[in-house]
């Protein structure tokens, strides 16, 4: 693969390398939400199919980016939503335990807690190991009380990874419940779910799968696809594409984990955009993005660490982006450096998190190591 900036509305004294906070839009979504516009102003050119065809395609498509079935895809606005809907799924008993990683994003860690506090259950943290291995960190905390482990694939703050295969197995062993939030590695980071075996897998459109934003999907397991919705809408229902009956009330679904949509999911301004960037997605694989960020994200570490910056070691951390932490903290001119230099990551705290994608190339890396060693 070669830089596909191309493909961009990316000006050329921009260096964005920062994919995990918002993914760029691809010309060709951009391309599809304008024909969506133009289209929902003559509603009279949407007959009832159309509540249903677009989302049957988006379920397809993701469904062969994680290497799972069609029928086992929810069309959802977020991942708080998936982590709401497997709450209320997943049985939990006083005094068991749930398991997250230290300084996890909030969004899979805040209906955890509720959870805990319904049913006395208590969150375990997975403290940020010295050593970067949170794969070792997680296992070391899942045990006979563990009722859930919710981990992502890989941190969002500095790219530091978790074996899911190896924590799927743990999992499963105690008779646990494994929830995956792959939103900020899915489709540049290789994830097969019949291989991790997760029981729910979200991830967010608009970062790394450069789709609009509020629109996501999840997997869900089949032993978890009879559940209870988080809510109750009339697309979601068995028989809703017959407009004629959908006052014929009934308590059946649509199949699969179609019962777990969120609802107008038939969203006819985001669905065209969403399509778009997943069939680009799969058309790049994400095993060839992946090996194309790779070499951008190790010229960058091997020269922050040349400037002394701490950086994990390849082994414990994706190829799609990475932390630069300094000890003592960032320098306190960088951000005003970074901003007259239109080089765009994201500065935390004492870190910066830097994540490439298919737009950029080995000049971006160039002009984000000039500006860490001016500062």
């Amino acid at each position: 693969m070669e830089s596909q900036r191309h493909l961009f509305d990316i000006p050329d004294d921009v260096t964005y390398l920062n994919a995990a906070y918002l993914g760029p839009r691809l010309r060709s979504v951009d391309e599809a939400g304008r024909g969506a516009l133009e289209r929902t102003a003559r509603p009279w050119e949407i007959a009832p199919p159309d509540f249903f065809s677009e989302a049957e395609v988006a379920r397809e498509r993701f469904a062969t980016l994680v290497g799972g079935d069609a029928d086992g895809v929810a069309i959802v606005p977020a991942v708080s939503y998936v982590a709401a809907t497997a709450a209320k799924n997943l049985p939990v008993a006083r005094g068991q335990e749930i398991v997250v990683l230290d300084e996890q994003f909030p969004s899979n860690v805040y209906e955890w807690r509720a959870l805990a506090e319904r049913t006395g259950a208590r969150v375990v943290t997975a403290p940020r190991p010295p050593d970067h291995d949170w794969t070792s960190a997680v296992l070391e905390r899942i045990g006979p009380n563990t009722a859930i482990v919710a981990v992502p694939n890989c941190h969002w703050t500095d790219g530091t990874v978790v074996d899911l295969v190896r924590v799927g197995e743990a999992v499963r062993g105690v008779g646990a419940a494994l929830v995956v939030d792959a939103t900020q590695s899915l489709g540049v980071r290789p994830l097969d779910v019949s291989a991790v075996q997760p029981d729910w897998l979200v991830a967010a459109g608009y970062k790394w799968m450069l789709g609009p934003f509020s629109l996501g999907y999840s997997w869900v397991a089949p032993h978890r696809r009879d559940g209870d919705p988080l809510e109750r809408n009339w697309l979601t229902r068995a028989g809703a594409e017959d407009f004629t009956g959908l006052v014929r009330y009934t308590d059946g679904f649509a199949a699969g984990a179609r019962r777990y949509d969120m609802g107008e999911r038939a969203n006819f301004h985001l669905m065209p955009m969403g399509i778009a960037a997943l069939d680009r997605m799969l058309a790049w694989g994400a095993a060839e993005i992946e090996a194309y960020i790779g070499p951008l994200t190790d010229e960058i570490a091997d020269a922050a660490t040349a400037l002394g910056w701490e950086v994990a070691p390849r082994e414990h951390r994706a190829r799609h982006m990475l932390g630069l932490r300094r000890p003592g903290g960032v320098p306190e001119k960088l951000p005003a450096l970074l901003q007259e230099a239109n080089v765009y990551v994201s500065v935390r705290g004492d870190s910066i998190r830097v994540s490439p994608h298919v737009y950029n190339d080995a000049a971006d890396a160039s002009r984000l190591l000039e500006v860490l060693e001016r500062a």
